[in-house]
């Protein structure tokens, strides 16, 4: 990844993040979603490139116009959307990357008397004993291994040093946890609805809705590939459009050992994006055979679907300012599902090229969704 490719939007005001839900009835209720889709980091870079360039806005809506870098709303061009992570300035002006915590990371509450700063713990794949009757449909099973009884914690994050750690299979420890706390908190708010036809206030239509409001230094990490963003500037970012101070990031993302992993034969494949995949949380690429097990095959990696670890699916939708419309609602394997690959035949090249393209096929199922950032993934040894 090439510095000039890594951009951070810093936001200037609140954000209103929302989700899928729907909203605008008398009396909802809209909640944000943070980090929020990398289809808004998509939106706000296009969106201020087109500006830049003084293109016909309306025109290229309606497809009128094609971009050389950026295509047209139906058929995207060479931009595309590789990374989008929460993160923060730090004092030296470097900007770290925070990562959501994988699947297989289990992060457990400090408990008074016990331990004082809450304690990391990983998934382990292991073989069900004989006898043992289930309904999960691969080989090893994703086991926590605990001496004492502990309560799993939500709402942290993984800094970059701990990110580095977890890809090479190091033991993560407390001090590579931040809490949510620590980055951002929830703003409530309270709107009235307005009539469009008489400019004033809709009788019964009020509604609340979370702002996002981020300390100070703390945006978003995005990374750019098939084109050049904006290095400075501001762009409108999430509902309302909210101001977000736009600067070339000095930031360093992690990357895995590709060579040992080929050597070691077997890794873990994680999401670092939503994954929209035809087989729900099957991976691309990964496809069920005549004896029962799951095979994956994609650009020249192959391997065998031993273990998965993959949380409760999420639906991403969106607006479609083109179509004036929302987008289809999607179901989506959640960023941060693990899925541990065994007997992998690939060369150091293939995982690369696994790692650059995404869950993508060459023909490309949605590139769209492509260009948005969707089915990224990395790789992580598997100890």
């Amino acid at each position: 990844m090439t510095p000039d490719s890594l951009r951070f939007l810093e936001p200037l005001d609140v954000l209103f993040l929302r989700g899928n839900k729907l909203f605008g009835a008398p009396g909802s209720h809209g909640e944000s979603l943070v980090p929020p889709w990398p289809s808004v980091a998509a939106g706000a870079l296009r969106s201020r490139m087109l500006a830049d360039e003084g293109a016909d806005l309306t025109a290229f809506a309606r497809g009128a116009l094609a971009h050389p870098i950026l295509g047209t709303p139906t058929q995207p061009g060479s931009f595309r959307i590789t990374a989008f992570h929460l993160a923060r300035r730090g004092s030296d002006d470097t900007v770290e990357a925070l990562f959501a915590p994988p699947a297989d990371v289990v992060i457990e509450q400090a408990l008074a008397g016990t331990y004082s700063k809450p304690q990391v713990r990983q998934l382990t794949p292991l073989a069900p004993p004989a006898g043992f009757v289930h309904s999960y449909p691969l080989p090893y099973i994703p086991i926590l291994g605990q001496a004492q009884r502990g309560k799993a914690e939500s709402g942290y994050w993984l800094t970059t040093e701990g990110w580095r750690s977890y890809l090479i299979g190091r033991q993560l420890a407390p001090e590579h946890c931040v809490p949510s706390s620590a980055l951002w908190r929830i703003d409530p708010r309270v709107g009235i609805g307005l009539d469009a036809a008489t400019r004033r206030a809709a009788d019964g239509r009020l509604f609340s809705v979370q702002a996002i409001s981020m300390r100070p230094g703390v945006g978003f990490l995005t990374a750019v590939s098939g084109a050049t963003p904006p290095s400075k500037g501001t762009v409108r970012l999430g509902g309302d459009g909210r101001a977000a101070a736009l600067s070339t990031a000095n930031a360093t993302l992690p990357a895995p050992d590709h060579a040992a992993l080929s050597v070691n034969r077997r890794c873990r494949l994680v999401l670092t994006s939503p994954g929209i995949f035809p087989l729900g949380w099957l991976p691309l690429g990964a496809t069920p055979t005549a004896d029962g097990s799951y095979r994956f095959e994609l650009h020249g990696v192959r391997a065998r679907l031993a273990c998965a670890a993959v949380p409760r699916y999420e639906t991403v939708s969106g607006w479609d300012l083109a179509q004036w419309r929302p987008k289809a609602a999607q179901r989506t394997a959640p960023t941060g599902s693990v899925y541990w690959l065994d007997e992998l035949e690939a060369s150091e090249e293939a995982l690369r090229k696994l790692a650059e393209h995404g869950l993508w096929s060459e023909t490309c199922e949605d590139p769209q969704r492509r260009a948005e950032g969707f089915n990224r993934c990395t790789l992580a040894v598997w100890n």
